[in-house]
């Protein structure tokens, strides 16, 4: 099985969601806040923005600090492939000043529900503001997770300033001086995993993950994917399937297979067992977890250093 970009999230959305739609007024909102201990509290007069997801939402608390109050549709350790909404959900979109996404189908789903539900602001898809020549695609549909290179991270922290200012013009001074500041750790940080990823030997760089969430971070620090385990999550590979990855890590001298967190590593365990290579089965992706992988930033670095030990 080679690397496929991801078909399209499928939130399940209920029958009923138009009852609860017309019922928002007489719910009580609950936050899923992916917001890290560092983070300033929300000032009075914060703006109400909801993130699809726990990464994006820290990148704008990241950007905005005290001025923006952030709440994240899929909540930490969730799984944005089959997230089932609630009503609280459907508050806190109502309520928002800003709604950012990533787009590029990772999202689709949230976004379209958005439209059916309606908020105070408008929507921002972080992923397709980069340009079409930046994009991984297999079968003509961009993989969506770009930020996992940490210098397209860099621009949806832009893209997000840019929006932030639009939605407070006069803050917009201090929101340039956190964007900025942010940036440069961003900056860092990408520096930072260019070096830990290049003192692994050439040799040791080719990798198996579980589906093709990795494709702009393996580009950006020198590894190869030689396939993926799944092609989209709640899909399990065929017995020929599996059979045809077992040859392509023996044939290609793939050093493990990566998983991630929120998701079960009993196949991906099974398969590495049989080809006698090193599963590593906590990563990070589209969701942040507890300390320290509780801000994009943690997330990089966790990720980054169980790469490495994984392959040498």
């Amino acid at each position: 099985m080679t690397a496929r970009s991801p078909r399209r999230a499928g939130v399940r959305l209920s029958a009923s969601l138009a009852a609860l739609s017309i019922a928002l007024a007489g719910c009580v909102a609950t936050e899923a806040s992916a917001l890290a201990p560092d983070l300033p509290s929300p000032e009075p007069g914060a703006i109400r923005v909801v993130a699809t997801t726990t990464v994006l939402a820290d990148l704008v608390a990241r950007v905005g600090g005290s001025l923006v109050r952030v709440t994240s549709l899929v909540p930490k350790g969730g799984e944005i492939h089959t997230f089932d909404p609630r009503p609280s959900t459907l508050i806190a979109i109502s309520e928002a000043s800003l709604i950012v996404a990533n787009g590029l189908g990772l999202d689709e789903p949230l976004t379209d529900l958005v439209a059916t539900v309606g908020s105070r602001g408008p929507v921002i898809q972080l992923g397709e503001g980069l340009a079409r020549t930046a994009l991984i695609a297999d079968e003509g549909q961009p993989n969506p997770h770009a930020w996992l290179n940490v210098a397209y991270a860099r621009l949806y922290v832009a893209a997000i300033a840019s929006a932030l200012k639009s939605a407070l013009p006069t803050r917009a001074a201090v929101i340039d001086a956190q964007a900025a500041a942010y940036d440069a750790r961003l900056a860092e940080l990408d520096a930072w995993t260019r070096a830990r990823l290049a003192a692994v030997p050439a040799a040791n760089r080719k990798v198996i993950v579980l589906h093709d969430a990795f494709p702009y971070f393996a580009n950006a620090y020198g590894l190869e994917v030689i396939g993926s385990v799944i092609s989209s999550p709640g899909q399990d590979p065929s017995a020929g399937e599996i059979t045809a990855l077992l040859a392509a890590i023996k044939a290609s001298g793939a050093r493990a297979i990566f998983s991630e967190a929120q998701f079960s590593d009993k196949l991906a365990g099974a398969i590495a067992a049989e080809a006698g290579v090193v599963v590593e089965s906590n990563l990070y992706d589209d969701t942040l977890g507890d300390a320290p992988a509780d801000s994009f930033e943690g997330l990089i670095r966790w990720d980054v250093d169980r790469i490495v030990a994984a392959l040498q």
